[in-house]
């Protein structure tokens, strides 16, 4: 049975030209909140009235603060912002002004990135602190895209002077040797997701040029083998596909003023049957160690389409495997 309806909840918001951002088109936003949390949300001016359970009322405050947040950073406001801000925790706050201050964000020149889950939150925050991270889980948990972020972040802040960004070039069962092309025409397909990324957060035109003259460096991972890496900004990704002798190599190439963030699903392996996968070794032995933060993604991570989650759940379930 439901809780009682508490007395309702009054928001209210000082800047009327934002709110339509707020609200979404013929309220939309709102109607969403109200169908998601069970709520009825009557707005009057610039005053949002929340009825409906107690729990349930607070949540909703919550969530048109974080929304409100966003809208007031000229950021978007749209279903994905909803239901990322619905996954993430619901406290008391006295005012939609200062409420969610703690959550996580990465500020670069063209955007600023929020945490949309508390397991994202908690990988903002090692990215922040620790010298390496490694970020485990499913496809669309922003693993990758959060790691090209804090990069970009550190490169245009001064923290460090280039950034390193490697995959090891084994994909789904294909080899780059029957593509087309030189290394890079060969390679670029499967950096696809870290170009997509880096263009957001750069633009296309800023991206070639620092790829010109070196500040962006994107290679097969047997290109770091032998060097040191000072002053960077490194991000291994795809890492489950790394052989346990691969992934110390890259480890160990750690120079001075740098830090590494190594993604990659455990759940996706695609290495010959009976080899090792370098990123649930390194998980196992890494455990512990000073400076090292290891962060899990969930399928309740995934901030893609409500049904990526759910197909992850179903396969994880298919399979026997952790979703």
């Amino acid at each position: 049975m439901s809780p009682p309806a508490g007395r309702p909840i009054e928001i209210a918001f000082d800047d009327n030209r934002r709110l339509p951002l707020l609200f979404g088109e013929h309220n939309a936003n709102l109607a969403r909140i109200e169908r998601q949390l069970g709520v009825k949300l009557a707005t009057r001016g610039n005053i949002v009235s929340i009825a409906g359970p107690a729990g349930s009322a607070e949540a909703a405050r919550s969530v048109l603060a974080e929304l409100w947040r966003r809208a007031s950073s000229d950021e978007v406001v749209g279903p994905a912002e909803i239901d990322a801000a619905l996954r993430l925790p619901h406290t008391e706050a006295p005012s939609s002004s200062d409420h969610r201050a703690d959550v996580p964000v990465i500020r670069t020149r063209r955007k600023t990135i929020a945490a949309r889950t508390p397991t994202q939150g908690a990988y903002l925050r090692a990215m922040a602190e620790t010298e390496l991270v490694i970020g485990t889980g499913p496809a669309g948990t922003g693993k990758t895209y959060l790691a090209v972020a804090q990069a970009v972040a550190a490169l245009q802040n001064g923290a460090v002077d280039r950034i390193v960004i490697s995959r090891p070039a084994i994909e789904a069962g294909e080899r780059l040797g029957f593509l087309p092309g030189d290394l890079r025409e060969k390679i670029d397909p499967y950096l696809r997701p870290i170009y997509d990324a880096l263009n957001e957060l750069i633009t296309p035109e800023q991206v070639e040029k620092r790829i010109e003259n070196g500040i962006i460096e994107i290679a097969p991972l047997a290109f770091m083998r032998g060097r040191t890496l000072a002053h960077c900004f490194v991000i291994l990704d795809e890492a489950q596909n790394t052989t346990t002798v691969q992934m110390k190599m890259a480890l160990t190439r750690l120079g001075e003023g740098s830090r590494m963030v190594v993604t990659g699903d455990p759940g996706q392996i695609d290495l010959p049957g009976g080899v090792r996968s370098g990123l649930v070794d390194a998980i196992e032995i890494l455990q512990g160690v000073e400076g090292v933060s290891i962060v899990e993604f969930k399928d309740s991570d995934v901030v893609r389409l409500p049904l990526v989650a759910r197909i992850i759940r179903a396969y994880a379930k298919a399979t026997g495997r952790p979703a």
